[in-house]
């Protein structure tokens, strides 16, 4: 599940490692972004997208979003008796591995941002850690209207959002929002391509395959997936992105009222 089509980036990466598994995807356009929103509002949401979703017989939930990671995970674990991913410790680990200083810059939207979650995962691993949580609230919107693809628009948000750490110190830069990947080359240029970009969708697809090998849950069908798309709103933006973003996925797509 996702605010929207930021967790097609994650969705990628597990066709890409999981060529076997079917995926079920929810995406809540309808009440994107989380990132504005309470976390009694983002635990509300979240607990309604897996009641949906568990009904499809699912044998593992990820929660492919930042903010609904950092706001309803734990709550959301103790409610279900399947595995639940979320998207911050394995992006959290990736930056420790790859970072030369242990200073880490967290791109996220304002909800994680005020969750502190990286920076207290981050810190839990390496107390040392340098690590500055950076809201980019105007990122999500820029993305779900499609307007990430206009060279303008697209830059100027960036650089108008990025403006205050553009001369951090931070060597490694965490996207910490799902839908950033969709942005990542952007992002890289804007600073000078100097730094490392840790893309939270990829590390949590290999945690998934982990943890579906280690409980013995991988799939071994052999025939062709269709996967299911279940958008909350229209489906027809969602759609647009999906097929830019991963123009050879095989899926149905569905709108859905909550």
């Amino acid at each position: 599940m996702d605010s929207g089509v930021g967790g097609l980036t994650v969705v990628k990466e597990l066709v890409r490692q999981l060529p076997r598994e079917k995926i079920v995807y929810f995406g809540d356009s309808l009440r994107c972004p989380y990132g504005q929103r309470s976390k009694e509002e983002v635990l509300s949401f979240t607990k309604e997208i897996y009641n949906f979703l568990s009904r499809k017989d699912i044998k593992l939930f990820i929660i492919a979003c930042n903010t609904a990671t950092a706001l309803a995970i734990s709550e959301i674990r103790k409610m279900i008796d399947i595995p639940v991913i979320g998207v911050i410790k394995p992006g959290s680990r990736r930056a420790l591995q790859i970072s030369d200083n242990d200073n880490i810059l967290v791109l996220s939207t304002r909800g994680t941002m005020l969750s502190h979650k990286y920076k207290s995962t981050i810190q839990k691993i390496n107390k040392s850690a340098i690590v500055t949580e950076h809201a980019c609230p105007d990122f999500v919107p820029l993305i779900e209207a499609f307007n990430y693809k206009n060279d303008d628009i697209r830059n100027n948000v960036i650089s108008e959002t990025l403006q205050s750490v553009k001369d951090t110190n931070a060597d490694t830069v965490i996207l910490g929002c799902t839908h950033y990947p969709l942005i990542k080359q952007a992002i890289d240029d804007y600073f000078s391509n100097e730094k490392n970009i840790v893309d939270s969708g990829l590390e949590t697809a290999r945690d998934v395959s982990t943890l579906l090998e280690f409980k013995e849950l991988l799939s071994s069908n052999d025939d062709e997936i269709i996967h299911e798309i279940y958008v909350h709103g229209d489906h027809q933006q969602f759609e647009k992105i999906l097929n830019e973003w991963m123009p050879n996925f095989k899926y149905t797509i569905q709108s859905v009222q909550l």
